[in-house]
């Protein structure tokens, strides 16, 4: 059973929004009972043809998702990844060899013609095509070799909210799959979702707080990095408060100059090695006297100006950020209705954009 909202916000604006974030814990239940199988199966056909290097390509909320798919393949399996430049393509006409090479394209619509026209020239270059998509009857599905569905259901807010949660659970049982394991890290995810979705109030409450930023700093390292990417795209497309996303190792080499006691600064805390690694950065963020919001483990909160406190006790620190974006996504939908705005139809910005 999914999160539920207020009957009252059935009129207000980010209504959409709102409906698909409380979504995503049964969103994440139909991947684990319905799309696994599948997954499986591709991977399996996939891991059978070896591939020695993998290119991720994706736009957007979507190459955030292949970021984190980045992470999952060099840690779990050892393999080398790397994001593609799809420009020199599409643009330039070159043709690399991709023989043995896996090309993953993450897209939620699968209808940029940017995507379709990589995908189809790395697959005329020899390469392994995997597709993973929202949509199974898209170009990008036609025009690969191989397709995941990731089962969000039709998503209409402008803002993706489940389709990126569909997206991380899909590519982390994907991969989990090519090292012919079960993902049973992921089973609890769908119950942890809800609770988190559950404390709204809790976010709303912080919403004023940062109503009238004027910049925020969104920092983490290891698995949390795509989320802090994530959360400060959400933020910069729904509320348009100037989001800078950096890992904790860059913020330290020259933008952490930027940073004072008055300018946001969230951190996203991975419950593992990752958390471990930003801690040096948290040290010197509070010893500027940052106005620091933590995402992540009890201690680090209480340790921050303020805080959102993650239910990762025991939980896989390859799954957390499943878990981590939830409340960023709701902090983004919050303070964006704080400052009179409508999450739902961010200006400029169409659902599917056709980059080229």
């Amino acid at each position: 059973m999914s999160a539920t909202f207020p009957a009252e916000e059935g009129e207000r604006p980010g209504r959409i929004m709102s409906g698909e974030m409380a979504e995503q814990p049964e969103v994440l239940r139909r991947i684990l009972d319905r799309g696994a199988p599948e997954i499986r199966a591709v991977a399996a056909e996939i891991a059978a043809k070896n591939p020695r290097f993998v290119l991720l390509t994706a736009r957007g909320t979507s190459d955030n998702a292949a970021l984190y798919a980045k992470y999952l393949l060099e840690i779990r399996l050892g393999l080398p990844c790397g994001l593609a430049s799809m420009s020199t393509t599409t643009a330039y006409g070159a043709k690399p060899d991709l023989r043995d090479v896996l090309v993953i394209t993450v897209s939620q619509s699968g209808g940029s013609p940017d995507l379709v026209a990589s995908t189809r020239a790395a697959r005329e270059a020899g390469a392994i095509t995997l597709a993973v998509t929202n949509n199974p009857d898209s170009p990008l599905a036609a025009v690969s070799e191989h397709h995941i569905d990731i089962l969000a259901g039709p998503e209409k807010a402008l803002p993706a909210t489940k389709t990126y949660t569909a997206s991380l659970l899909s590519l982390y049982l994907f991969v989990e799959g090519l090292r012919g394991g079960d993902g049973a890290a992921a089973a609890i995810l769908p119950e942890l979702a809800e609770a988190i979705l559950a404390r709204k109030d809790e976010i709303k409450g912080l919403a004023s707080r940062y109503r009238f930023a004027e910049r925020m700093v969104i920092t983490s390292r290891g698995y949390g990095y795509p989320t802090a990417k994530e959360a400060a795209l959400k933020l910069m497309e729904t509320s348009y408060i100037p989001a800078l996303s950096y890992s904790g190792a860059d913020l330290l080499h020259g933008p952490l100059a930027m940073v004072d006691n008055i300018s946001p600064v969230i951190a996203v805390v991975t419950d593992g090695r990752g958390g471990e690694a930003l801690q040096p950065v948290l040290d010197r963020l509070r010893g500027r006297g940052a106005d620091l919001f933590v995402v992540g483990p009890k201690a680090q909160v209480e340790a921050a100006s303020a805080g959102f406190v993650l239910p990762t006790a025991g939980v896989a620190e390859e799954v957390q950020p499943i878990l981590e974006i939830l409340p960023l996504q709701l902090l983004a939908y919050e303070v964006t209705i704080a400052r009179g705005q409508d999450p739902d139809a961010p200006r400029a910005l169409a659902k599917v954009t056709e980059t080229r």
